[in-house]
């Protein structure tokens, strides 16, 4: 036990003497021994260098520090009690300030357009988002949950897995009728490329049993997945880049796949999406339910 915490259930031995009059009633009321809550009493009396309470065979008084004391001790229990309510209740209610970094790309695609919905469900929660492509410490800067794309490494962060990173080559039907589609990835050199600037992610690679690298012709270096999106849609050429990003502009026929039969990548693994955050042993309520809503409509 450490001494604060001993020093606080003396406090709570003390007010309860106090209150009731009575080291035997005090001693029913927490369950120990009476020998137990006296040794207690005196020992808050030696750290104080003064007596508090006058004992008699019948009962026990206070003297005039006691008195004194005792509207102190009285406070500090009373808003302790208070801080354990209130910390209680944000453990149950979904209720506070959440803080989430999320890469540029995947905010404005797929978190960005959920966050109504989830305010709809938890108005009393309050979202801060930020968008960015860097590498931020949840502890320094006060995150509570990084949404982050790759390969992670080992730390003694919880990542949980939004989704996989499926890559498609994507090019506008303006672009195909003008230029003809590949017949085979080899093609790829003949047309006009997008590749994403981001650190690692520059290279197309058909996925395979292997991965291997491909050769391609690319005019425009873009280190943003809308970026890369905008440019195809207005028929700027054929871009890699992730389905959650283009699904709706797949469904609307605004964009086309190219060459679906195989698989691709930018990176010599494939990757997923990850909502992360620190390893601790309660997760507060506001945390989980993002978690949880994540989870349900990714």
């Amino acid at each position: 036990m450490t001494k604060d915490m001993a020093t606080f259930n003396k406090l709570h031995y003390f007010n309860c003497v106090v209150e009731t009059g009575s080291i035997s009633k005090a001693s029913k009321i927490f369950d120990v021994q009476p020998s137990s809550i006296s040794r207690q009493l005196a020992s808050l009396e030696s750290e104080l260098g003064i007596r508090l309470l006058e004992r008699t065979t019948r009962n026990v008084g206070l003297t005039e520090a006691g008195k004194t004391y005792y509207d102190y001790s009285k406070r500090i229990i009373s808003e302790l009690e208070e801080a354990k309510r209130a910390v209680g209740d944000l453990q149950l209610s979904p209720i506070g300030n959440l803080k989430i970094s999320t890469t540029v790309g995947f905010g404005e695609s797929r978190i960005l357009p959920l966050l109504p919905k989830f305010r709809q469900a938890y108005p009393d929660i309050r979202i801060e988002v930020e968008l960015t492509e860097r590498i931020v410490d949840l502890i320094e800067e006060n995150v509570d949950i990084a949404i982050r794309s790759g390969r992670l490494p080992d730390s003694s962060l919880i990542a949980r897995k939004l989704v996989d990173n499926h890559f498609l080559l994507c090019s506008s039907p303006e672009y195909m009728d003008e230029n003809g589609l590949p017949d085979s990835p080899e093609q790829l050199i003949n047309h006009d490329c997008v590749v994403y600037g981001y650190h690692g992610w520059k290279d197309w690679y058909l996925v395979k049993n292997n991965f291997q690298k491909l050769a391609i012709k690319h005019y425009m270096t873009v280190d943003s997945v809308n970026g890369q999106k905008q440019l195809i849609l207005h028929g700027g050429g054929i871009a890699l880049i992730p389905y959650w990003a283009v699904k709706d502009e797949l469904d609307s026929g605004r964009l086309i796949q190219v060459l679906p039969e195989h698989q691709f990548s930018p990176c010599l693994h494939l990757s997923s999406t990850y909502a992360i955050y620190q390893n601790r042993n309660l997760v507060s309520s506001k945390m989980r339910v993002f978690l949880d809503f994540l989870r349900e409509n990714m």
